[in-house]
Protein backbone atom coordinates (compact mmCIF):
# COMPACT_ATOMS: atom_id res chain seq x y z
CA UNK A 1 0.00 0.00 0.00
CA UNK A 2 1.38 3.56 -0.76
CA UNK A 3 0.78 6.41 1.46
CA UNK A 4 0.26 9.54 -0.09
CA UNK A 5 2.50 12.14 1.24
CA UNK A 6 1.52 15.35 2.47
CA UNK A 7 2.87 17.67 -0.40
CA UNK A 8 3.67 21.49 1.33
CA UNK A 9 3.93 25.18 -0.54
CA UNK A 10 6.22 26.89 -0.48
CA UNK A 11 9.81 25.59 0.28
CA UNK A 12 12.94 27.64 0.79
CA UNK A 13 13.73 27.52 -2.21
CA UNK A 14 10.31 28.58 -3.29
CA UNK A 15 9.27 31.25 -1.52
CA UNK A 16 13.08 32.96 -2.80
CA UNK A 17 11.23 32.59 -6.46
CA UNK A 18 7.76 33.91 -5.10
CA UNK A 19 10.01 37.04 -4.18
CA UNK A 20 11.73 37.05 -7.24
CA UNK A 21 8.72 36.75 -9.34
CA UNK A 22 7.33 40.09 -7.08
CA UNK A 23 10.74 41.68 -7.94
CA UNK A 24 10.40 40.66 -11.75
CA UNK A 25 6.75 41.63 -12.31
CA UNK A 26 7.53 45.20 -10.30
CA UNK A 27 10.11 46.14 -13.62
CA UNK A 28 7.95 44.44 -16.37
CA UNK A 29 5.04 46.49 -14.89
CA UNK A 30 6.51 49.52 -15.05
CA UNK A 31 6.18 51.19 -18.26
CA UNK A 32 2.16 50.63 -17.76
CA UNK A 33 2.77 53.38 -14.55
CA UNK A 34 4.78 55.23 -16.89
CA UNK A 35 2.13 55.07 -19.94
CA UNK A 36 -0.96 55.79 -18.05
CA UNK A 37 0.46 58.55 -15.76
CA UNK A 38 -0.34 60.85 -19.10
CA UNK A 39 -3.73 59.65 -19.11
CA UNK A 40 -4.89 58.95 -15.82
CA UNK A 41 -2.06 60.98 -13.74
CA UNK A 42 0.19 59.43 -11.17
CA UNK A 43 -2.65 58.10 -8.33
CA UNK A 44 -4.23 56.17 -10.60
CA UNK A 45 -1.87 54.82 -12.76
CA UNK A 46 0.45 53.92 -9.62
CA UNK A 47 -3.20 52.36 -8.37
CA UNK A 48 -3.30 50.22 -11.64
CA UNK A 49 0.48 49.47 -11.84
CA UNK A 50 0.25 48.41 -8.42
CA UNK A 51 -2.94 46.19 -8.79
CA UNK A 52 -0.85 44.29 -11.10
CA UNK A 53 2.85 44.18 -10.15
CA UNK A 54 1.68 42.53 -6.91
CA UNK A 55 -1.59 41.02 -7.73
CA UNK A 56 0.03 39.03 -10.65
CA UNK A 57 2.59 37.37 -8.68
CA UNK A 58 -0.14 36.95 -5.65
CA UNK A 59 -2.38 34.92 -8.47
CA UNK A 60 0.38 33.25 -10.13
CA UNK A 61 1.78 31.32 -6.43
CA UNK A 62 -2.07 30.92 -5.44
CA UNK A 63 -2.41 28.89 -8.24
CA UNK A 64 0.69 26.62 -7.95
CA UNK A 65 -0.13 26.22 -3.91
CA UNK A 66 -3.57 25.60 -5.26
CA UNK A 67 -2.59 23.35 -7.74
CA UNK A 68 -0.02 20.85 -5.60
CA UNK A 69 -1.40 21.33 -1.49
CA UNK A 70 -5.22 21.59 -3.06
CA UNK A 71 -5.10 24.45 -0.53
CA UNK A 72 -7.56 27.43 -2.27
CA UNK A 73 -8.54 29.48 0.88
CA UNK A 74 -7.25 31.84 3.29
CA UNK A 75 -8.49 32.47 7.45
CA UNK A 76 -10.27 36.38 6.92
CA UNK A 77 -12.43 35.39 9.85
CA UNK A 78 -11.87 38.26 12.66
CA UNK A 79 -11.19 38.07 15.90
CA UNK A 80 -12.64 40.02 18.99
CA UNK A 81 -12.91 43.47 19.34
CA UNK A 82 -9.96 43.06 22.48
CA UNK A 83 -7.12 41.31 20.17
CA UNK A 84 -7.90 43.64 17.36
CA UNK A 85 -7.17 47.01 19.64
CA UNK A 86 -4.22 45.31 21.01
CA UNK A 87 -2.86 44.42 18.18
CA UNK A 88 -3.38 48.25 16.60
CA UNK A 89 -2.03 49.83 19.84
CA UNK A 90 1.08 47.32 19.74
CA UNK A 91 1.55 48.32 16.12
CA UNK A 92 1.82 52.27 16.36
CA UNK A 93 3.76 51.55 19.39
CA UNK A 94 6.15 49.01 17.45
CA UNK A 95 6.48 51.49 14.84
CA UNK A 96 6.95 54.83 16.79
CA UNK A 97 9.34 53.09 19.46
CA UNK A 98 11.39 50.75 17.20
CA UNK A 99 10.80 51.51 13.64
CA UNK A 100 11.12 55.21 13.31
CA UNK A 101 14.40 55.28 15.55
CA UNK A 102 16.19 52.93 13.58
CA UNK A 103 14.94 54.21 10.14
CA UNK A 104 15.59 58.00 11.07
CA UNK A 105 19.18 56.99 11.81
CA UNK A 106 20.10 55.92 8.36
CA UNK A 107 21.60 58.23 6.22
CA UNK A 108 19.72 58.96 2.98
CA UNK A 109 21.35 60.19 -0.25
CA UNK A 110 19.84 63.37 -1.91
CA UNK A 111 18.48 61.06 -4.78
CA UNK A 112 16.23 58.95 -2.55
CA UNK A 113 15.24 61.80 -0.67
CA UNK A 114 13.95 63.22 -4.10
CA UNK A 115 12.17 59.77 -4.63
CA UNK A 116 10.77 60.19 -1.20
CA UNK A 117 9.54 63.77 -1.71
CA UNK A 118 8.11 62.95 -5.38
CA UNK A 119 6.04 59.95 -3.88
CA UNK A 120 4.88 61.59 -0.54
CA UNK A 121 3.25 64.34 -2.81
CA UNK A 122 1.00 61.44 -4.28
CA UNK A 123 -1.48 61.79 -0.85
CA UNK A 124 -5.12 61.63 -2.60
CA UNK A 125 -7.69 59.48 -2.44
CA UNK A 126 -6.35 56.52 -5.25
CA UNK A 127 -2.77 56.74 -3.14
CA UNK A 128 -5.44 56.17 -0.02
CA UNK A 129 -6.73 52.78 -1.66
CA UNK A 130 -3.21 51.65 -3.05
CA UNK A 131 -1.07 52.65 0.49
CA UNK A 132 -3.73 51.41 3.10
CA UNK A 133 -6.36 49.22 1.95
CA UNK A 134 -4.69 47.47 -1.68
CA UNK A 135 -0.95 46.84 0.02
CA UNK A 136 -1.91 45.48 3.24
CA UNK A 137 -4.17 43.09 2.10
CA UNK A 138 -2.22 41.62 -1.28
CA UNK A 139 1.07 41.61 0.44
CA UNK A 140 -0.27 40.11 3.56
CA UNK A 141 -1.87 37.22 1.27
CA UNK A 142 1.17 36.76 -0.39
CA UNK A 143 3.89 36.64 2.52
CA UNK A 144 1.88 35.38 5.08
CA UNK A 145 -1.10 33.79 3.54
CA UNK A 146 0.94 31.98 1.07
CA UNK A 147 4.72 31.82 1.96
CA UNK A 148 4.96 32.07 6.06
CA UNK A 149 1.74 29.43 6.25
CA UNK A 150 3.63 26.76 3.67
CA UNK A 151 6.94 27.63 5.50
CA UNK A 152 5.41 27.10 9.25
CA UNK A 153 4.50 23.67 7.16
CA UNK A 154 7.54 22.66 7.12
CA UNK A 155 9.97 24.26 9.27
CA UNK A 156 10.11 25.73 12.68
CA UNK A 157 8.20 28.80 13.70
CA UNK A 158 11.09 30.86 14.53
CA UNK A 159 12.50 30.58 10.51
CA UNK A 160 9.94 30.56 9.04
CA UNK A 161 8.99 33.64 10.57
CA UNK A 162 12.43 35.52 10.50
CA UNK A 163 12.67 34.34 6.88
CA UNK A 164 9.35 35.08 5.77
CA UNK A 165 9.92 38.73 7.29
CA UNK A 166 13.06 39.18 5.29
CA UNK A 167 11.75 38.39 2.10
CA UNK A 168 8.98 41.07 2.78
CA UNK A 169 11.50 43.41 3.71
CA UNK A 170 13.55 42.56 0.53
CA UNK A 171 10.58 42.91 -2.05
CA UNK A 172 10.08 46.83 -1.10
CA UNK A 173 13.91 47.71 -2.43
CA UNK A 174 15.60 49.76 -0.51
CA UNK A 175 17.12 49.93 3.26
CA UNK A 176 14.66 52.28 4.89
CA UNK A 177 11.49 50.35 3.92
CA UNK A 178 13.58 47.00 4.47
CA UNK A 179 13.78 47.85 8.21
CA UNK A 180 10.15 48.77 8.55
CA UNK A 181 8.76 45.70 7.00
CA UNK A 182 10.81 42.96 8.32
CA UNK A 183 9.94 44.43 11.77
CA UNK A 184 6.72 44.75 11.23
CA UNK A 185 6.74 41.37 9.55
CA UNK A 186 8.47 39.40 12.58
CA UNK A 187 5.35 41.50 15.09
CA UNK A 188 2.82 40.18 11.91
CA UNK A 189 4.31 37.19 11.70
CA UNK A 190 4.36 35.78 14.86
CA UNK A 191 0.93 37.24 15.47
CA UNK A 192 -0.07 34.58 12.09
CA UNK A 193 1.50 32.30 13.68
CA UNK A 194 -0.36 32.23 16.61
CA UNK A 195 -3.63 32.67 15.31
CA UNK A 196 -3.82 31.29 11.70
CA UNK A 197 -5.57 34.78 10.96
CA UNK A 198 -4.62 36.30 7.94
CA UNK A 199 -7.10 39.16 9.29
CA UNK A 200 -4.64 39.90 12.15
CA UNK A 201 -1.77 40.20 9.80
CA UNK A 202 -3.68 42.27 7.21
CA UNK A 203 -5.08 44.79 10.60
CA UNK A 204 -1.41 45.35 11.22
CA UNK A 205 0.17 46.47 7.95
CA UNK A 206 -3.02 48.47 7.75
CA UNK A 207 -2.16 50.43 10.41
CA UNK A 208 1.16 51.24 9.76
CA UNK A 209 0.68 51.85 6.48
CA UNK A 210 -2.21 54.73 7.56
CA UNK A 211 -0.01 56.02 10.57
CA UNK A 212 2.51 56.61 7.62
CA UNK A 213 0.08 57.81 5.16
CA UNK A 214 -1.13 60.33 8.16
CA UNK A 215 2.27 61.13 8.76
CA UNK A 216 3.01 62.37 4.74
CA UNK A 217 -0.52 64.00 4.77
CA UNK A 218 -0.90 66.41 7.66
CA UNK A 219 3.09 66.78 8.20
CA UNK A 220 5.98 68.71 5.96
CA UNK A 221 7.33 65.70 4.17
CA UNK A 222 10.80 67.55 3.33
CA UNK A 223 11.23 68.14 7.39
CA UNK A 224 10.62 64.48 8.22
CA UNK A 225 13.25 63.20 5.94
CA UNK A 226 15.69 65.89 6.98
CA UNK A 227 15.48 66.62 10.39
CA UNK A 228 16.48 64.28 13.07
CA UNK A 229 14.30 62.68 15.49
CA UNK A 230 14.90 64.48 18.44
CA UNK A 231 13.85 67.62 16.14
CA UNK A 232 10.65 65.96 15.27
CA UNK A 233 9.45 64.69 18.55
CA UNK A 234 9.93 68.44 20.41
CA UNK A 235 13.73 67.72 21.94
CA UNK A 236 16.16 65.21 23.22
CA UNK A 237 13.91 64.76 26.66
CA UNK A 238 10.55 64.01 24.16
CA UNK A 239 12.19 62.01 22.11
CA UNK A 240 13.74 59.51 24.55
CA UNK A 241 10.59 60.03 26.89
CA UNK A 242 8.33 59.15 23.46
CA UNK A 243 11.02 56.58 22.37
CA UNK A 244 11.17 54.37 25.79
CA UNK A 245 7.20 54.78 26.79
CA UNK A 246 6.71 53.36 22.97
CA UNK A 247 8.76 50.48 23.55
CA UNK A 248 7.46 49.64 27.30
CA UNK A 249 3.33 50.00 25.50
CA UNK A 250 4.99 47.63 22.82
CA UNK A 251 6.45 45.00 25.70
CA UNK A 252 3.44 45.30 27.58
CA UNK A 253 1.07 44.48 24.26
CA UNK A 254 2.82 41.71 23.07
CA UNK A 255 2.46 40.66 26.76
CA UNK A 256 -0.73 40.56 26.86
CA UNK A 257 -1.47 39.22 23.34
CA UNK A 258 0.81 36.52 24.37
CA UNK A 259 -1.25 35.74 27.65
CA UNK A 260 -4.59 35.92 25.54
CA UNK A 261 -3.08 33.06 22.61
CA UNK A 262 -2.24 30.90 25.84
CA UNK A 263 -5.86 31.45 27.08
CA UNK A 264 -7.20 30.44 23.65
CA UNK A 265 -5.37 27.37 24.06
CA UNK A 266 -6.76 26.31 27.22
Amino acid sequence: MIENKQVYYPSIGQSWGIVGLAILSMLLFSPVNIILTNILGKEVSFLVYYLLAMGVPFGIAHLIRNKRTGINNYNFNLSSIKLMVLVSISTISIQTGVISPIVNSLPMPEFMKKIFLEFANQNGVFSFIAIVIAAPIIEELIFRGIILDGLLRRYSPVKSIILSSILFGIVHLNPWQFVSALIIGLFSGWIYYRTKKLSLSILIHLINNLVAFLGIYFMDIEIMINESLTKLYGGFTNMILITIGSILVSIIGIFILRKEFNGLKN
